[in-house]
């Protein structure tokens, strides 16, 4: 018999972990093409996406998928490709940074809940 114990704020957590995941594959994408010619660095918006996962915990919506769009702005070399390694490295290290924040967080979360469950012992 498995429990599964779930509470708003665990599911909003999940959400941004989820997200921060999304942001980490997509780098890894990103870099994979560095190579690429005509390649354009592909990114998102993540402060929206986080906005969106959210009103969908709230309104019992089920995760959809993460929007992405070209960044603007990168200096793109002569055979078209525009990824830069020094800021997906950043934006690599960003994301593992807000992953370990939100396990930090879930884990948090979960302490609570099993506290409230063991009160009475």
């Amino acid at each position: 018999m498995s429990m599964e114990i779930e509470t708003r704020l665990s599911d909003q957590i999940a959400r941004y972990m989820d997200l921060a995941t999304s942001q980490v594959k997509l780098t890894a994408v990103n870099m994979a093409n560095i190579d690429t010619p005509g390649y354009s660095t592909l990114g998102m918006d993540f402060e929206a996406e986080m906005k969106d996962a959210l009103e969908g915990v709230d309104q019992g919506r089920a995760p959809r998928q993460v929007r992405l769009k070209a960044v603007d702005g990168l200096i793109a070399r002569p055979d078209g490709n525009n990824v830069s390694l020094d800021r997906e490295g950043l934006n690599m290290a960003e994301a593992q940074l807000k992953f370990k924040t939100g396990v930090a967080l879930l884990r948090q979360e979960y302490q609570k809940v099993m506290d409230a469950i063991h009160v009475d012992k």
